[in-house]
């Protein structure tokens, strides 16, 4: 099974190829606070280098000070990881993965300075960016889609973990393709990873399916403080470090909490917010229809996708829901966004 070839991309992997040939040492590292495809796809990056040139060193590694997220330490290679803090050397090579914008590498950062070359493999769009070498392609689905390309441009056969990797990347960042990216390529890919040993029913069960009761008290939290506004066209919630410290949840359990959120009948904006050690709060945007939820974003620093995305603010909940509840009100155009369906608390 094939994809369709793109002249455009294929010359950029043919350039990335040629800084991992002329590289002895490779760093991989994807955005902090990484998610599905954030870890899929640097590990399965790893693996398809180390297939290709065997005698290449390839260190995997992680934005954050912190484990892999407890939902994908089931993924093949996800034990070996190693956090940028503690690692110390200087590689010839260093790949960006699932993002664009070096200031989101967090202390990946360090090693990118200290490195000869820059490559970037993202689906998120980009103004401008530090690679020498990248593909960067919002209409990507995942940037799982893209690495599983690159790995078909260098003749390498995907195996059973690689596929494992890469199909989570895609399932996460689609939503178990539910969301708006979800388009014919993600399928064909999926399909291809599947045919390689992917196992769909082992990725849903430890992602979706394998919750703790800490988390699911978390849930319950989140779901009875559910908020509409501007005629029910948005919804939002949110997660204290009170709330965690009460459950016993951890702050990586929260990820999937967005979709709760999202859930809600009638809704076309759904935002949720956790409070973050530091006097931070993080927050996550998905949008159901048209409406561009990474403006939002982008104005409060973060980014991502018209449909997805997200951003860390400093200061409080209520705080940070007096900052942004205007700003998607003017997304949806309701002149009077105190209506009655809703409130700040």
């Amino acid at each position: 099974m094939g994809l369709t070839p793109n002249r455009e991309q294929e010359e950029a992997f043919a350039d990335i190829a040629r800084l991992i040939e002329a590289s002895d040492e490779v760093a991989i590292c994807a955005h902090t606070s990484p998610d599905g495809d954030a870890i899929g796809s640097g590990l399965a990056l790893g693996m398809i280098i180390r297939r290709a040139w065997p005698q290449k060193r390839v260190w995997n590694l992680l934005a954050d000070d912190a484990p892999v997220p407890s939902i994908y330490a089931f993924l093949p290679g996800a034990d070996q990881m190693v956090r940028a803090c503690a690692y110390q050397g200087r590689p010839d090579l260093f790949v960006s993965v699932d993002l664009s914008v070096d200031a989101r590498l967090n202390d990946g950062a360090a090693v990118l300075a200290r490195s000869r070359h820059h490559a970037i493999i993202d689906h998120h769009p980009c103004l401008s960016h530090t690679g020498e070498a990248s593909v960067i392609r919002p209409s990507a689905a995942a940037s799982g889609v893209i690495v599983t390309e690159l790995a078909l441009f260098l003749g390498v056969r995907l195996d059973a973990a690689m596929a494992q990797c890469l199909f989570c990347a895609i399932v996460t960042d689609t939503g178990r393709f539910q969301y708006q990216n979800a388009d014919p390529e993600s399928f064909q890919v999926a399909s291809l990873l599947v045919d390689a040993g992917a196992s769909p029913s082992e990725v849903s069960l430890n992602v979706y399916q394998s919750f703790s009761l800490s988390y699911l008290h978390l849930e319950s939290a989140v779901m009875g403080r559910i908020t509409t506004f501007a005629g029910g066209k948005i919804a939002y919630s949110y997660a204290t470090q009170e709330d965690l410290e009460r459950t016993g949840a951890s702050l990586d359990e929260c990820d999937g909490l967005i979709d709760v959120v999202r859930s809600v009948a009638g809704s076309e904006i759904a935002l949720f917010l956790k409070e973050i050690p530091g006097g931070q709060v993080r927050g996550n945007l998905r949008s159901k229809t048209t409406h561009d939820v990474s403006s939002v974003a982008a104005s409060l620093g973060g980014g991502g996708h018209v449909a997805a995305a997200g951003f860390t603010v400093d200061g409080t909940v209520d705080e940070t829901l007096a900052t942004v509840l205007p700003k998607l009100r003017d997304l949806v155009d309701v002149p009077d966004w105190r209506d009655g369906t809703g409130s700040l608390q």
